[in-house]
């Protein structure tokens, strides 16, 4: 459970009352989680992978609007007592994580304050990232913004590759396969990252994340401001 760093972040005793209502699973890509306006029956605590969060017009348009990896939980809006949203989420990397009932992850903040605090910290972080989601959206172009996703899911994973398809990434900048292919160029021939299909490889972090400018890091910021004393308690980095 460690490996979440919410879970982590946590007391033992809270962490303990959660696990007694968990279950460890395989998460596999494409796996839809919920659906917009469904009831949500689960939420989940990854320790691996990335869940996307798509918002969809009653039209049947979609845009990606945050992601989730081993740092959070989703849906967020559970931990307000919300029992549905107009979100898709899916599973965007194959990964693994914990999942529990709604209703027992509500009455586990309802009977442990600490719990709901940490939790409650996890809404604003998430929140952070859809408003800097939809700012990104409106004054960057397309290569900042896909350099900003890219370093984004980068953060969530191990090693250099991400299994991230042209579909995926369109949804992600609500634009055009056709947009990705010349964006994914710009980067390749910047010598950011090396992509192949459904493989987009890191070769130089450091120069994507000048390239982004401004496009990243601010709620990253915000997460770590949220959750440092957390972190340094447990010793998660």
């Amino acid at each position: 459970m460690m490996r979440n760093r919410l879970l982590a972040a946590l007391t033992g005793d809270d962490r303990q009352s959660l696990q007694l209502c968990m279950v460890d699973m395989v998460l596999p890509r494409g796996l839809e989680l919920s659906l917009p306006n469904d009831p949500v029956e689960y939420c989940y605590f990854p320790t691996a992978g990335i869940i996307s969060t798509v918002v969809v017009s009653p039209k049947g348009n979609q845009a990606e609007i945050g992601i989730v990896g081993r740092e959070g939980m989703s849906p967020s809006s559970a931990v307000s007592g919300v029992d549905r949203n107009p979100f898709r989420t899916v599973m965007q990397l194959d990964g693994r994580g914990w999942r529990i009932r709604r209703e027992d992850f509500l009455r586990n903040l309802e009977e442990r304050p600490s719990m709901r605090g940490i939790l409650l910290r996890w809404v604003q972080a998430f929140s952070c990232q859809i408003a800097f989601t939809a700012l990104s959206q409106s004054v960057h172009n397309v290569d900042e913004r896909l350099a900003r996703w890219i370093l984004m899911c980068h953060d969530r994973v191990e090693g250099e590759r991400l299994a991230l398809t042209h579909e995926f990434l369109a949804i992600m900048l609500a634009v055009r396969r056709a947009s990705v292919t010349n964006a994914l160029h710009v980067l390749e021939g910047n010598g950011f990252i090396y992509s192949q299909r459904g493989v987009i490889i890191m070769r130089d972090r450091a120069a994507l994340q000048a390239f982004a400018a401004d496009a990243y890091g601010e709620c990253e910021r915000e997460y770590s401001r949220l959750f440092t004393v957390q972190s340094q308690a447990v010793g998660v980095p």
